[in-house]
């Protein structure tokens, strides 16, 4: 019910900053300022947040007071696929998602960015998002009404956190495990043995107490951020996914910024990503610190044989026909470190 209620004040206030006045070229011309909310899963403290505060910092100080941003953590304007739909319809709305989430908005060849073990380093992703292949998707995603600010977000290597140990692939079988409601990582985790069960982030720790869910899988400071570890003892580090992440707003709200604010907003954004890269190593090394002392046994694994598991995910009829025919090679090509 809070919830609720706080994404109800939330979309009154999008509504309020957006339209008040007009546009918002008019609304710069008549010299009003302009609101934007950023809301995101994450909790206060985790580096995202911290990212994000540096975002409205610079945003606010370049813009000389002119544009605002106001911070909703812990999915208090909601869902993400609730924050997308005020986006389609027009809000100042700001959120993160991934290649998975605009998969399932109609991108499909994005998804294979979510797809288990494809970068083997951060290098290959930074050269994957700065590829000719790259532009062509962010101008697929204009075409479905979204715009990608800043695509320069680590959000980490996503780990297993889990009730009881996962030390081999087939220790999987049977485990309940919380993922983002979208089909790419459904069908990642069903390719492990496991049973992918659909949760937004702020029900896990619930979830997890219950046994609607025996496990979750996230970057460390995000379990860490949901205090997973207090009912969750076993950490499995096999690092499925180098996760990028990237941080959009409608593309109806954005042309309605003159090219001064479209300019502040992406700059911004770009320079707070690079203050999120600086903090994220540091903060997973704390977390298997701090995991350690609180009791959680952290499991290393033979890679090869999780990732030899996960090949079959590329054949998987109903992802395939999702992607343009030879996704993987032009991928493949394009992440290339030469």
């Amino acid at each position: 019910m809070k919830r609720l209620f706080v994404s109800l004040l939330v979309i009154a206030l999008a509504a309020a900053s957006l339209y008040a006045g007009g546009s918002a070229d008019s609304s710069a011309a008549a010299g009003q300022k302009l609101a934007v909310q950023i809301g995101y899963e994450n909790n206060p403290g985790e580096p995202v947040d911290l990212a994000i505060h540096e975002w409205k910092r610079l945003l606010e100080e370049r813009s000389q007071g002119a544009m605002e941003m106001q911070i909703f953590p812990s999915s208090q304007m909601g869902t993400k696929n609730e924050i997308i739909d005020q986006m389609l319809a027009g809000m100042a709305s700001i959120t993160l998602a991934d290649g998975a989430f605009f998969a399932d908005r109609g991108v499909g060849d994005l998804g294979i960015t979510m797809a288990p073990y494809l970068f083997s380093s951060w290098d290959e992703a930074w050269k994957l998002v700065e590829s000719d292949w790259w532009d062509g998707q962010m101008k697929l995603l204009q075409q479905k009404g979204l715009r990608v600010l800043a695509a320069n977000f680590i959000y980490g290597d996503r780990h297993t956190l889990t009730k009881r140990p996962i030390r081999t692939v087939d220790d999987f079988r049977g485990l309940k495990l919380r993922v983002p409601n979208n089909l790419i990582q459904v069908r990642g985790t069903e390719i492990m043995g496991a049973t992918p069960t659909p949760l937004p982030l702020g029900e896990v720790y619930t979830a997890l107490q219950q046994g609607v869910v025996d496990g979750v899988e996230n970057p460390l400071p995000v379990l860490d951020g949901g205090k997973f570890q207090e009912v969750a003892k076993y950490l499995t580090l096999d690092a499925h996914i180098k996760l990028i992440t990237s941080w959009f707003c409608g593309e109806k709200f954005f042309g309605s910024l003159t090219p001064e604010q479209q300019k502040l907003l992406v700059e911004s954004g770009q320079d707070a990503g690079r203050f999120n890269n600086t903090l994220q190593e540091k903060a997973a090394a704390d977390v298997i610190e701090k995991f350690k002392a609180e009791g959680v046994e952290i499991i290393t694994i033979d890679m090869a044989a999780f990732q030899a598991k996960a090949k079959g995910f590329y054949d998987l009829p109903d992802i395939k026909e999702k992607w343009t025919p030879g996704l993987f090679d032009i991928v493949s090509k394009a992440k290339a470190i030469k």
